[in-house]
């Protein structure tokens, strides 16, 4: 009996010792994570609660402590909220189009049925866009889009317009524009997720549903979308926030402006701009409030979700 304790005893020791190699893989993540993240999330709160800013030159007025005065001077602007609505506007203007673009562009490169050829090939050509630079996409757009750029030249041409149109000027065509980007870079990536998601779904089922005579969109809407629901759930959370982290191709486009009449304007150009002003107060007040809609959002969408799947 001894003997066997004994044994038993190494080897939980064995084990233990084993297992401390695992906390010591960790100790990385968890050093990157507290100054990288933890460390600057609490300088942020803490900094949403001073004044910070700088008056003649080089001397600078504060850091001096103003309790909520940051978060009721961005409210009582009442800038806060355009900026959110036109971020929210061309959210959902980019991703709309992006996940039925996706859903349909999945379905068909998962159906045998189908028998597309070059499927990989045009499985990789989706997806290029999301590995160019948001600032190159705008920089580019900036070119074909302007006054004298080509596509107002080819427009004049065909006699569509007999004046060059402004897009830049318009509300519409702007938001438009920013709204097309996103989709050009992201449509290719949620594809992917999708696709993914739909080749890990049981054949039988498909199988079973063909043999009960289900139509190919009854089989879509009965067994591919409520499948689909946890990666369509995730999909729709990080858009959002990568949404509501809009800033590099408005910023490019209308030179940090966000014309016209600050109709592009998000919320991160608006931090930008206190961040560039030294303003830390507002700053950091702006991105409290950023962090409070972004896990508001997501919370409903995440409970909007559960509901329908009762």
């Amino acid at each position: 009996m001894k003997n066997i304790k004994n044994t038993e005893n190494k080897k939980s020791g064995n084990v233990l010792k084993h297992n401390r190699w695992g906390y010591y893989f960790l100790i990385p993540f968890f050093l990157v994570f507290i100054v990288f993240q933890l460390i600057p999330l609490v300088s942020t709160i803490y900094n949403s609660f001073f004044e910070h800013y700088f008056r003649n030159g080089l001397t600078e007025v504060g850091p001096n402590f103003v309790g909520l005065k940051n978060f009721k001077t961005l409210f009582s602007s009442g800038d806060i909220l355009q900026y959110f609505k036109n971020t929210m506007i061309m959210w959902v203007m980019g991703f709309v189009p992006q996940i039925v673009v996706s859903l349909v562009l999945a379905s068909w490169f998962s159906d045998p049925s189908l028998r597309l050829r070059g499927k990989k090939f045009f499985q990789s050509v989706i997806y290029m866009p999301n590995l160019i630079m948001a600032s190159a996409f705008a920089m580019l757009f900036f070119t074909l889009f302007a006054e004298t750029g080509p596509i107002n030249t080819m427009l004049m041409q065909i006699g569509l317009l007999r004046a060059p149109y402004k897009f830049l000027s318009r509300t519409f065509s702007a938001r438009a524009m920013v709204a097309y980007m996103n989709f050009l870079m992201w449509f290719g990536n949620t594809t992917i997720l999708l696709l993914a998601g739909i080749l890990g779904i049981d054949q039988s089922l498909y199988e079973a549903a063909e043999v009960d005579g289900a139509t190919p969109t009854q089989i879509f809407f009965h067994i591919t979308l409520p499948i689909l629901r946890p990666i369509l759930l995730y999909v729709v959370i990080t858009s959002l926030i990568g949404g509501l982290q809009l800033f590099d191709v408005p910023q490019i486009l209308t030179n940090g402006q966000g014309g016209p009449n600050r109709t592009t304007m998000t919320l991160i150009m608006y931090l930008n701009k206190h961040l560039y002003s030294k303003n830390y107060g507002l700053g950091g007040a702006l991105s409290v409030i950023l962090f409070i809609i972004t896990g508001i959002l997501s919370l409903i969408v995440f409970q909007v979700n559960t509901r329908t799947q009762r």
